[in-house]
């Protein structure tokens, strides 16, 4: 019995390797909703639209160092208290001129804090994003999703609060990330049992209209906590 066996030619030519770019998807809660980080594109292709923060990996640059020196250039980064790979977006059709891989991360900036970025760059209501180059609503979206997730069943709460608050502050910041409202009373329940917040001690002045002074907290770390793996928080019924 013969046996057939297939070798490639010496001279057939390689398929070309794809390039490589990473992107930020930046979070922040801005007026009340959940707002992303984007810069108008000043150059061909999709010009004019709205792009997340990145470029290329250059050579001999691991996919963290790389996020971090684009990202630098957009915001400083001080200002972004958690960051973590979200995903890799492979399709062969994404980019219009060459193929290309986009790893994306995901980065938050807490309630309060207002970065400098440049003329090109600004704040879109996740809601409402402008139109978008490539596939980056999309990627945007992802990362939506990720944060609502991981809200669930984590401390990530810290990374989009400021150091203390108020139950008030915190809930509002958990309605415009999760995109439906929450109770203060269930939320300090959850989180306290979690122990992901503790009270600092203290509390806040009254505001203009008056009332008692509302107790001050924080959270225990500001280092990401699998809470209760198997939570998921839901809208209210």
């Amino acid at each position: 019995m013969s046996e057939c066996t297939t070798t490639a030619s010496a001279d057939q030519p390689s398929a070309p390797a794809p390039s490589h770019g990473v992107l930020a998807v930046v979070f922040q809660v801005r007026d009340g909703e959940l707002q992303t980080l984007l810069w108008e594109r000043g150059r061909e292709p999709y010009r004019g639209a709205w792009s997340l923060a990145g470029g290329s990996l250059a050579p001999d640059e691991t996919l963290e160092a790389s996020i971090l020196r684009h990202l630098a250039t957009k915001v400083d980064l001080r200002d972004v208290a958690h960051l973590e790979q979200l995903g890799t977006w492979s399709d062969p059709g994404r980019h219009p001129e060459r193929w290309e891989l986009a790893t994306a991360y995901l980065g938050l900036v807490p309630l309060g804090i207002d970065p400098r970025v440049p003329p090109d760059t600004g704040w879109h209501s996740v809601d409402e994003l402008p139109v978008t180059a490539f596939d980056h609503g999309s990627i945007v979206l992802a990362g939506r999703e990720r944060l609502r997730g991981k809200l669930s069943y984590s401390n990530l709460g810290f990374a989009l609060a400021p150091e203390t608050f108020t139950l008030a502050e915190l809930r509002d910041v958990y309605e415009a990330a999760l995109g439906y409202d929450v109770s203060a009373t269930n939320l300090k329940r959850v989180l306290l049992r979690r122990g992901a917040i503790e009270p600092t001690g203290k509390r806040r002045a009254s505001g203009p209209t008056g009332g008692r002074p509302a107790e001050a907290f924080r959270f225990r770390t500001r280092q990401l906590e699998v809470t209760d793996p198997f939570a998921v928080l839901r809208p209210p019924a």
